[in-house]
């Protein structure tokens, strides 16, 4: 089968590599139909994520048909069309009971990210995404093993095409628990650091919530102007103010600040001369500038939630800013599979239409090239999808 395979930093190819098979009762084997190239990915594109081998198979976004079953699989079936959560999850462990289904405790052999993790178990294995989270081969390819496969994947109406449905996979959801985790509802100040497809889902969720203003922060114009005509943002260019915080908090009552923060970039977040200096020697992990400004933009009481990929330790957190404020911070891997029955719901309804975020629709052959256009944000790229 073809799929999309690393060779080395900005260096992925379409290869021909051997069909997935069965190994273990509870799989099946999914034909792809849409798959998408997700921001996280360019993580791993970049090469700033561990444990990435040569010839590793990316993508956590895809869904497709049911092409084979092994056979303890009683919750599909042949033919049957699906969405996949890109967190694998057992369903019936501590933390799948209680819907934590992104810290499953059964399924990652690999280490997790945690540095100082002591005895306590990897988090869940995600497709397509290093050998820290279990090394399994990801769905930007023909076909996928899908484990789990009683607890996983999710089965798709009929008379919803791919493209309005494949989002739930992961930035859909990661957006909608984002505003969950800050509280927004009816009436609430929300700002969201970050315009790309995690943070687009994001302000499509807060405005649905009730949200009664959104400020967006981002260096790209096209995508800010995007956000402001699609979500009724208030677009906020950090190449052109240079402490988006403090614009914000001058556009708040009584410049309280916002009611939550959403950090939507992680730990590529362009910073300082010295974050990048201390990043290059390996001194801290993450570059802390989108934090920072999540804690100076949220009022006292406030929340920071961040569905933004961090890594290692970061400086200048201003931990005491955030207990003088009192602020609580919600963040962490998105519990997929328990908000998808609301969410598909909403997009039946008409509600949601993640699907407008979609600039580029390209076949699988040309994956290298939608790597680079997401990459280098070339030709207004926000969100680029492949078909098989």
């Amino acid at each position: 089968m073809r799929a999309l395979t690393y060779h080395g930093s900005h260096d992925v190819r379409v290869d021909n590599v051997p069909d997935p098979v069965i190994q273990a009762p509870d799989d099946i084997i999914l034909r792809v139909t849409a798959t998408a190239i997700c921001g996280s990915d360019l993580h791993l594109y970049r090469g700033k994520i561990p444990q990435v081998k040569h010839g590793d198979v990316f993508g956590h976004e895809f869904m497709g048909i049911v092409e084979e079953v092994g056979s303890a699989v009683t919750a599909v079936r042949k033919g049957d069309r699906v969405i996949v959560p890109f967190v694998i999850a057992c369903g019936s462990c501590f933390f799948c009971d209680m819907n934590l289904h992104a810290a499953c405790e059964t399924t990652n052999d690999g280490r997790g990210a945690i540095l100082n993790k002591k005895q306590i178990p990897s988090g869940a294995a995600l497709f397509g995404y290093s050998h820290l989270y279990g090394g399994m081969p990801g769905g930007q390819a023909e076909l996928v093993r899908v484990p789990k496969a009683n607890a996983g994947p999710f089965k798709i109406p009929d008379e919803l095409d791919d493209e309005r449905v494949l989002f739930l996979t992961d930035i859909l959801p990661t957006g909608y628990q984002a505003v969950i985790n800050g509280g927004v509802k009816e009436g609430s100040s929300v700002a969201i650091y970050g315009a790309g497809p995690v943070g687009l889902m994001a302000a499509a969720c807060a405005r649905m919530l009730g949200a009664r203003q959104i400020f967006m922060v981002d260096n790209q114009p096209y995508r800010l102007e995007y956000a402001r005509a699609t979500y009724g943002v208030v677009p906020i260019n950090f190449d052109k103010v240079d402490d988006p915080a403090e614009a914000i908090i001058e556009q708040t009552e009584g410049h309280r600040g916002v009611d939550a923060a959403i950090d939507a970039v992680g730990f590529e977040a362009k910073g300082s001369a010295t974050e990048t200096l201390l990043t290059q020697l390996k001194l801290e992990g993450s570059s802390g500038k989108a934090l920072r400004q999540c804690i100076a933009a949220v009022r006292r009481g406030g929340t920071v939630s961040v569905p933004g990929v961090y890594a290692g330790f970061i400086h200048g957190f201003l931990f005491g800013d955030a207990f003088d404020k009192g602020l609580t911070f919600k963040m962490g891997q998105t519990h997929v599979h328990g908000l998808l029955p609301d969410l598909l719901e909403r997009i039946q309804s008409g509600v949601l239409q993640p699907e407008v975020i979609i600039s580029h629709r390209m076949n699988l052959s040309d994956a290298a090239e939608g790597y680079r256009l997401f990459d280098k944000q070339e030709d207004d790229c926000r969100k680029v999808i492949l078909r098989p």
